[in-house]
């Protein structure tokens, strides 16, 4: 047999006659897609075949027409295959249905419509007993018609019945939950702040010379408070700061001790049942590290927000008199973003443990307005913070740790001793004037603000290494650091 495709313009072949009553499939194999009959006995009704949904009735074949299997895939009213030509072949399980003793057009095929039936399933009535072709094609042509004027009435009504009926639901009409049931990740930004947030204060300072706000983190549950200096500088007898907390309520402070030289003061306010800040360590924070800020930027009290450990052991001056060594810090660098009124709260770890005082922000301009951030942060690491915290909280005041020289700048990278302190650490080390200190410790020294740096960042009493460049080379001496008041 040759192959055919409907409209290519070649007739199919006839097929052989078979003998009167035997099965389609009996000895051939039958189209893909194309059920098998059930064979029976000569002159027998054919049985009614359960019909799927949507698939045309299989019409009882009489007496010397040709079976309808037997076309293969040359009938063009066979249903559309994806392997072959539109009209190749019906899907398993439904069976084919021919118009009988209509022969196959060569230019014109149709697929069948379905028909509405009674039972909900499409149906495909039974052809007339035609001969001609043309009865064959204006009827499934009329009957394609009328099932698409019936669908789009159908359709129409509906949507009119539909539409009738006012606007469709909106999120506006759905119910809303009690609360949100977000739980905050473990590790994650939402959960560090529920937990710090209520150690967290706003602080107002109202002077003579003006108003200002700040920062500050509750280290006891009766009110002491620890914050920057130049937070509450000017609050003494003269001016008034009070501490907003996070529940809600506030109270005056007063100012229990102040260091400027590490930028560090703590205040005590008349009230208890504050919750603690818990306290981290800073020495072994790595680069790197997520860390979250929290304050009172622009006035705006209990914003969050996050970032890394830029940087450690940056030598800064920030929070005391322009141009002073006194403010020098050994600064954790930061990239969340900190802004005026952030000064004083924490700076912490995922863990919620601070470790840091957030004290200063890099501004590049030279404008009359407040600088904002620019992702260049400075804390004051808790490790030195706490030293000092506690001083401050026992006596009101706190020891510096010092090398015992005054330097300078040279002609090369490095601190220049100009004078030695006699009796101090350096000179019992054997540190001369118009040496050059370049490292303490395994820590470069390129300037005198980064030996400041590097020296405040210790505790008195510690020892370290210095490393000296000098007329005869480098040398290195151990020095105990002392402690001044």
């Amino acid at each position: 047999m040759t192959d055919h495709t409907p409209g290519s313009g070649n007739q199919p072949e006839e097929p052989t006659p078979r003998p009167e009553g035997t099965s389609a499939s009996t000895g051939d194999t039958p189209p893909a897609g194309v059920s098998p009959q059930q064979p029976q006995p000569p002159g027998s009704p054919q049985p009614q075949q359960a019909q799927q949904p949507g698939s045309p009735q299989q019409p009882q074949q009489p007496e010397g027409q040709q079976p309808y299997a037997q076309q293969e895939a040359t009938n063009p009213y066979v249903r559309p295959s994806e392997a072959t030509s539109p009209y190749a072949a019906q899907p398993e399980g439904q069976q084919s249905y021919a118009a009988q003793g209509a022969q196959p057009h060569a230019t014109q095929q149709f697929p069948h419509a379905p028909w509405p039936s009674a039972g909900g399933h499409a149906a495909v009535p039974p052809p007339p007993q035609r001969s001609r072709r043309s009865g064959l094609v204006a009827g499934v042509a009329a009957l394609a018609l009328v099932c698409g004027l019936v669908g789009g009435g159908v359709g129409g009504y509906v949507g009119y019945q539909f539409g009738d009926q006012g606007p469709g639901v909106t999120s506006l009409d759905e119910s809303r939950p009690a609360r949100s049931i977000s739980t905050a990740p473990q590790g994650s930004v939402q959960q560090v702040a529920e937990r710090v947030l209520p150690s967290v204060v706003q602080l107002q300072l109202v002077t003579a010379r003006g108003s200002g706000e700040g920062s500050g983190i509750v280290i006891s549950d009766d009110g002491y408070i620890l914050t920057n200096n130049h937070v509450v500088d000017g609050g003494g007898a003269r001016g008034q700061i009070t501490a907003q907390f996070q529940d809600g309520r506030s109270a005056p402070v007063r100012v229990v001790g102040t260091d400027p030289k590490s930028d560090l003061a703590v205040v005590k306010a008349d009230i208890t049942g504050l919750t603690p800040a818990q306290l981290g360590r800073s020495d072994d924070l790595p680069v790197g590290a997520p860390v979250v800020a929290i304050g009172s930027p622009f006035g705006l009290s209990g914003t969050v927000t996050s970032g890394i450990i830029s940087a450690k052991d940056r030598p800064v001056r920030a929070g005391g008199e322009s141009g002073s060594e006194d403010t020098v810090l050994n600064a954790l660098q930061t990239d969340a973003a900190i802004n005026p009124g952030n000064s004083g709260g924490p700076l912490v770890d995922m863990d919620g443990n601070v470790v840091g005082i957030n004290s200063a922000i890099y501004s590049p301009g030279n404008g009359q307005g407040q600088a904002g951030s620019v992702g260049l942060g400075f804390a004051i690491p808790i490790d030195q913070a706490w030293r000092i915290a506690n001083e401050l909280k026992e006596r009101g005041s706190a020891t510096q740790t010092t090398l015992g020289v005054l330097i300078g700048v040279g002609n090369q990278p490095g601190a220049l001793v100009r004078n030695v302190v006699p009796g101090g650490p350096a000179e019992q080390a054997g540190i001369r004037v118009g040496d050059l200190i370049t490292k303490v410790d395994t820590r470069p020294i390129t300037d005198p603000d980064s030996l400041v740096a590097a020296v405040r960042s210790h505790a008195p009493g510690d020892r370290v290494k210095i490393t000296i460049s000098g007329g005869g080379g480098d040398r290195t001496v151990d020095a105990t650091l002392a402690g001044q008041g």
